[in-house]
């Protein structure tokens, strides 16, 4: 049970699944065969049976503590990133995704005529963890210290593309897909949605779903408006080729400081935080002045980054 109990704990302390199947396998071997031993005759079939369950418990406990160091490698390496890319404090690991995605709910005040037969608008998130969701918007400062950091800090993050301005360089998205971040749709050229009629507003979403599953290799689930701003023809065109969810956001992070929608000016369980890929040009920074500012924030307040898709 003690094995059961670390195998809990571990999974709460952000531990990747496929680990834990195999030593929760490992486990239930050991138990199922210590059963069968208590079961068992006395004798040389007995006998064999303690053996087996002594050799299953064996395997659990070297699986465990060989993953325990894996833990301890991994927090190793993302102290001496922190230090490198000189974040205030060491970003605090997120937990597990839940088994089963929550389900997402319009926002009130956010809803539509259409109802709850369309794509879904939110801010936050439905979960009790102490995490947030950070959104990379648009796609028109192509820094490669970027990439690097993040890999390196193993921070998640999920990209909302405008085609105008990543078509410059779709290699660069896709270096970043191929580190585990997922493209979604933010339009072809975007433009505010509301003022336009519904077959303009399907060729900005959907012509930018076709472009992103060609270069990319997969249609995005989630799309982001352009300036947060959508009417009910947005949500329609959306759905109509393939959008599942509009995540919009509940604060905003730039190089200097953060912008906030709720009236507390604080993160909550959930939240989803925005900010755009942008460089000197634009604001007071670069992008990693940007991490730095957003993390410290994020971590300051006790909260982990984690993948907004694990919950969407």
């Amino acid at each position: 049970m003690q094995l059961v109990r670390q195998k809990e704990d571990f999974r709460r302390g952000g531990m990747p699944k496929a680990p834990l199947v195999l030593v929760a396998g490992l486990v239930v071997a050991a138990l199922a065969s210590g059963c069968a031993a208590e079961d068992a005759p006395t004798g040389r079939h007995g006998g064999k049976a303690a053996a087996g369950a002594q050799a299953y418990g064996n395997d659990a406990a070297r699986a465990l503590a060989g993953y325990s160091a894996q833990l301890k490698e991994a927090q190793a390496a993302r102290v001496t990133a922190a230090k490198k890319w000189k974040l205030a404090k060491v970003p605090l690991a997120a937990p597990a995704p839940p088994a089963a995605k929550p389900k997402i709910t319009n926002r009130p005040g956010f809803e539509t005529d259409g109802g709850d037969s369309l794509p879904p608008v939110f801010t936050t998130v439905p979960t009790k963890d102490r995490i947030v969701f950070l959104t990379i918007d648009d796609g028109a400062e192509k820094d490669p210290a970027l990439l690097q950091m993040m890999r390196e800090l193993r921070i998640p993050y999920s990209a909302f593309l405008s085609d105008y301005l990543v078509r410059t360089d779709y290699p660069y998205f896709k270096r970043m897909q191929g580190l585990g971040v997922t493209l979604n749709n933010h339009t072809l050229n975007h433009r505010y949605m509301p003022g336009l009629s519904y077959e303009e507003q399907r060729h900005e979403i959907c012509d930018q779903q076709d472009k992103i599953e060609k270069w990319a290799g997969k249609r995005p689930r989630l799309f982001r408006p352009p300036y947060g701003n959508y009417n009910e023809d947005t949500l329609r065109a959306a759905q109509s080729c393939g959008v599942k969810a509009v995540p919009l956001w509940a604060a905003e992070a730039f190089p200097d400081h953060m912008e906030w929608r709720e009236w507390d000016r604080d993160l909550h369980p959930g939240d989803i935080v925005l900010t755009h890929f942008r460089g000197r040009g634009d604001w007071k920074g670069t992008m990693p002045d940007m991490i730095r500012q957003v993390m410290k924030v994020i971590t300051d307040k006790g909260y982990a980054v984690a993948r907004l898709e694990d919950y969407v």
